[in-house]
């Protein structure tokens, strides 16, 4: 079979990534890279592919059979629709849209034209989410009841200072790092129904927050917690117990999210699950289950991989027409609602409903 011809459109430090995944996948080549940017005619030079300043001149030239969007966040729509004029599927880097208007008109544009469409929200291929959304849909926690998440982290100083825009308004962590870890929630805890949410910058006194806290109603009943806050000294983030991305402090014997059920809780990324005993398990007391019996606690196994890589060669399977995507755009912007639900909520002081946001 022939390999499978990739573009990569942006050549920033995720355009570079995904460059070096394709690199690396037996199953695709690298045929061309996209961007205006000087530098990438030399960077495409070098690695022995065409160059072109826009996508539209590509497609119309030499279109490869798929394309991985890596561009800035506002330009993934209009790259996504050109994708689909020329039916060429795409990888569309998160989040698949940097408005919540501009993510339905693809929707929509994609009902007249579809395309297959994969948006990188890439933890939704990690092991490690992929094994605890198995304990749940096997009834592992019986019926979900509450979720605890966090993602607090301490971005340096100097993070703000090589980009003073992140002390404005789209540059606090709602923006750049809640999206994410919605969109793990939305995968484990399935749909997330409305949101309250309350927010301070009373730390570094920035016009754009830093620290944020919500309430979460899922379509289940379920009920949960969040803090987010880019100024607390803390390793409680999927980035930093992970261990999935190497350029961050790890800290593997801590966790970011608490399940529970009413028949076990689960802790993530460490995959701590606690149950009550079975009378199948031996030398455990088996007793009415409640808080006078003690649990069986466990650690669920997996075995590791790199969650990029696995969702390239996911991509080359939705190119093949071996498999439909793992996250569609519709599947994406419910994380983006979320993520617009939790911006209204701390305007207005008032419970978002997702539905409502059109």
């Amino acid at each position: 079979m022939s390999p499978i011809r990739l573009a990569v459109v942006g050549a920033g430090l995720i355009g570079r990534r995904h460059i070096e995944l394709i690199q690396a996948e037996p199953r695709t080549v690298l045929s061309a890279l996209v961007d205006p940017a000087p530098a990438s005619s030399a960077l495409a030079g070098k690695l022995g592919v065409s160059h072109c300043c826009e996508l539209a001149e590509l497609l119309q030239q030499d279109p490869p059979d798929g394309v991985v969007l890596a561009t800035p966040n506002h330009l993934h729509v209009p790259g996504a629709l050109l994708c689909a004029n020329h039916g060429v599927p795409a990888l569309i880097e998160k989040p698949v849209a940097d408005t919540l208007k501009a993510g339905l008109a693809l929707s929509q544009a994609l009902r007249n034209k579809p395309t297959p469409m994969l948006v990188g929200h890439h933890r939704r291929h990690s092991a490690i989410l992929q094994r605890a959304r198995a304990a749940i849909d096997d009834g592992q926690l019986g019926r979900m009841v509450t979720v605890i998440g966090s993602a607090q982290f301490y971005k340096p100083d100097s993070y703000f200072k090589q980009g003073p825009w992140r002390t404005q308004a789209g540059g606090g962590p709602i923006l750049i790092n809640l999206i994410h870890e919605l969109d793990n929630l939305h995968y484990l805890c399935g749909e997330i129904e409305s949101v309250h949410a309350t927010a301070s910058h009373a730390v570094r006194g920035f016009a754009v927050e830093d620290t944020v806290v919500m309430t979460l109603r899922f379509a289940s009943g379920a009920l949960g917690t969040f803090t987010l806050s880019d100024t607390a000294a803390a390793p409680f983030s999927w980035e930093q117990t992970s261990g999935e991305n190497k350029a961050y402090a790890s800290y593997p014997a801590e966790h970011c999210y608490a399940l529970a059920g009413t028949s076990g809780s689960l802790t993530v990324p460490t995959l701590r699950h606690w149950h009550h005993a079975r009378p199948a398990e031996a030398n455990v007391p088996v007793g009415e289950p409640g808080w006078f019996t003690p649990f069986v606690q466990e650690t669920l196994v997996i075995e590791a991989s790199d969650p990029l890589a696995a969702q390239l060669a996911h991509f080359c399977d939705v190119v093949q027409g071996q498999a439909a995507p793992i996250i569609t755009v519709d599947d994406a912007l419910q994380s983006l609602r979320a993520v617009e639900a939790v911006r209204r909520s701390i305007e207005t002081g008032v419970t978002i409903s997702l539905n409502a946001l059109n």
